[in-house]
């Protein structure tokens, strides 16, 4: 028989409480994941029990979460595009300025439907 070898997951595992401090928001979730995934381009490791804010799960959990939207047609590459350039700029698009209204509609329906997802997992509050 052949061993398969699975990388160990930092959350909570089926019937555990989620281990940290839920999120207040999705905004806020997602510029977490955004600063964590800037850290690993830059080479950083994350290692459980090594952060000072305890998270209900790895930034891995907000990727998968998006991706599941976007391969369920419910987030277009639009939205993707929109939270990826904001997220990167680490602020939200300003409806008040006309160059971003689009951004800011884009942005406000990406993070409905990613905090309805992040809810229901317990990682926003």
């Amino acid at each position: 028989m052949r061993q398969r070898y699975i990388p160990k997951s930092f959350g909570p595992t089926d019937g555990e409480a989620a281990a940290g401090d839920p999120f207040a928001s999705a905004e806020e979730a997602w510029f977490w994941f955004i600063r964590c995934q800037c850290a690993r381009l830059q080479g950083a490791r994350f290692e459980p029990g090594r952060v000072e804010t305890r998270r209900p799960c790895d930034p891995d959990d907000l990727y998968r979460a998006v991706m599941g939207l976007h391969r369920a047609r419910r987030l277009g590459g639009v939205h993707l595009r929109v939270l990826g350039v904001f997220g990167l700029r680490e602020r939200p698009p300003d409806p008040r300025r006309r160059e971003e209204e689009l951004s800011a509609r884009l942005w406000g329906e990406a993070l409905d439907m990613l905090t309805t997802v992040l809810k229901a997992k317990g990682i926003v509050a």
